[in-house]
């Protein structure tokens, strides 16, 4: 469906320097797959999908769509447009109007689609992302995640071959991610060729068929989900597919544990462990008040990683060559609401690692 042939993106800044942010991009893609964009933030993910559609010109290089390149001089980028639609990070809604006439208005503009056909399957889509009741009002009374389903039943609206979707949660609430998701998991589970760009990397490995991962401004590896997330060839790409999140705290005779706590709690809403904040909280609470009060300076760490959704919590001596816990103490209290609890040496000392 789409062949892309050593594709090269140049910025020219206002003060006349250039920044490459497509190299060479070279894939193919074909009808029904959904490939997920993953990689680290300024590697040109965005800037290959506005790319694909031409919104940003590309400096050089091919672009074939269903066998015609459509960086050729005279091709119609209306022919183009309707073939592949986009959804967008901030929804682009046109806010003077109904969420209706947000959908109906390109298939009656641009395919001439009579008002009556537009607005039935309009109404048809809007019940098909959960949001018929919300027809007759104005985008600014949806909430983001609203926002963003109505923008996929506009795209739908257009009976694109393929979807183009540019990091279509980041600008939401945790809370309205998955309502969103959902929506496009439903999508991919109909056949429809998709390109996401996005940062959910469980998401990414369980509705796609395709991995693309960017670095450095091109497709550093492609593969299947199973490889890129379970046995990547490349060392960057085990590097960020592993990624952890993490909060460290450096403990000394004058902490301060309330303000600590805090901390903890941002850390654990941030990352979409509200289910775990009391169990961290109260094992933050027990070691560093009970267990180690007598053990400073001590650094304390708190993990997540995302895609295995391990949390654990680290507290470290270093120098140290055995257990900091006073001896006979076996920590049951917290063991008996834990997963497990590991004392260890490491090369920099010893740590008491909690898994949660």
């Amino acid at each position: 469906m789409i062949s892309i042939k050593h594709l090269s993106k140049t910025f020219t800044n206002p003060d006349g320097t250039q920044i490459t942010v497509l190299k060479d991009v070279n894939c193919e893609i074909e009808k029904g797959e959904v490939i997920s964009i993953i990689g680290p933030s300024g590697t040109g993910k965005s800037t290959l999908l506005r790319a694909i559609n031409m919104l940003e010109p590309p400096t050089g290089g091919e672009i074939w769509v269903d066998g015609e390149n459509i960086m050729a001089k005279g091709y119609r980028l209306d022919k183009l447009r309707q073939k592949m639609g986009m959804v967008f990070q901030n929804f682009n809604l046109f806010e003077h109007m109904t969420v209706l006439e947000n959908i109906i208005y390109a298939p009656m503009r641009l395919k001439k689609v009579p008002e009556d056909a537009a607005r039935k399957e309009a109404m048809e889509l809007l019940n098909k992302v959960g949001l018929a009741q919300k027809a007759d009002v104005y985008p600014s009374s949806l909430s983001g995640g609203q926002k963003q389903r109505v923008a996929i039943a506009r795209s739908l609206a257009m009976h694109p071959e393929v979807i183009l979707f540019d990091e279509p949660t980041s600008a939401l609430d945790p809370t309205m991610v998955g309502e969103v998701l959902s929506v496009i998991r439903q999508l991919a589970k109909e056949g429809l060729t998709m390109l996401i760009v996005t940062h959910e990397m469980r998401f990414a490995r369980d509705v796609s068929s395709r991995i693309f991962f960017m670095k450095d401004g091109i497709i550093y590896e492609d593969g299947s989900p199973q490889q890129i997330f379970e046995n990547p060839r490349r060392s960057a790409t085990k590097a960020f597919v592993n990624r952890i999140q993490k909060l460290v705290f450096e403990i000394n005779e004058d902490f301060d544990f309330l303000s600590s706590d805090t901390e903890v709690k941002r850390f654990c809403i941030k990352y979409n462990l509200t289910s775990k904040v009391d169990l961290i909280s109260y094992v933050a609470g027990e070691m560093l008040l009970n267990h180690l009060k007598d053990v400073r300076p001590l650094t304390v760490r708190l993990t997540h990683a995302e895609l295995s959704s391990e949390t654990a919590m680290d507290f470290m001596v270093e120098g140290a060559q055995n257990s900091p816990l006073p001896e006979g103490d076996n920590l049951d209290d917290i063991r008996a609401k834990v997963i497990d609890i590991v004392e260890e040496p490491t090369s920099r000392g010893f740590r008491v690692k909690i898994l949660i």
